[in-house]
């Protein structure tokens, strides 16, 4: 198990745990199991996702797979603090694609003596840190990166391939836009995706 147990039994005390990765390793997955491990325990918990996130439901935290347990949307990452009420447990989906906001709203209600699990992308299709997630994953106690399986090579997975031509940093999307990728196989497929769009150009 991924948590120790504690020395200070008597210390009133929250924290944040990281759940990170790329498209398709199961972030959402693993974020709901730990959920409703915490129902079980008879827990309070309360959930939230960014109202972008429409996806698979507009309410919903709904993993690949289907499993899923209810959210509330937000525009913004502080309105989770004005929401987050007489719970013990605060779960966050796609934590990517709120405003850097969200850091502090996670600190906050640790300090207030809340556990806080985090699940979002650790990396942007361009293979830079995404967002709001290098800050979160720099200030919690526990982070967990897993990973998918690249379709390439079926190696381990942590590259998220945009497969559809689109610039946009926030682009929603499934398998039919995007793909996990070894490292390897994701330069691979970028240098050959550049290749493609000069060939268009050349044309043109």
């Amino acid at each position: 198990m991924f948590l120790e147990n504690t020395v200070n039994q008597t210390e009133q005390f929250g924290w944040i745990e990281v759940i990170c990765g790329s498209m398709f390793s199961g972030k959402t997955e693993e974020l709901i199991r730990r959920l409703k491990r915490a129902q079980f325990a008879n827990q309070r918990i309360e959930i939230f996702k960014p109202i972008v996130d429409t996806r698979y439901d507009d309410e919903m935290v709904v993993s690949h797979d289907a499993n899923e347990i209810r959210s509330t949307p937000v525009p913004v990452a502080s309105n989770i603090r004005l929401l987050a009420n007489d719970v013990d447990v605060i779960g966050i989906d796609e934590a990517q694609f709120f405003d850097d906001e969200i850091v502090a709203v996670c600190n906050d209600l640790a300090n207030r003596g809340i556990r806080v699990i985090v699940a979002g992308l650790d990396m942007d299709f361009k293979g830079n840190p995404f967002g709001p997630m290098p800050a979160l994953m720099a200030t919690a106690e526990y982070v967990t990166k897993v990973h998918a399986v690249c379709t390439k090579t079926g190696n381990l997975a942590n590259y998220s391939f945009r497969k559809a031509v689109n610039d946009d940093i926030v682009f929603l999307g499934e398998t039919q836009e995007y793909e996990p990728l070894s490292r390897a196989a994701y330069y691979k497929a970028l240098l050959s995706q550049k290749e493609e769009i000069e060939k268009k150009k050349s044309k043109n």
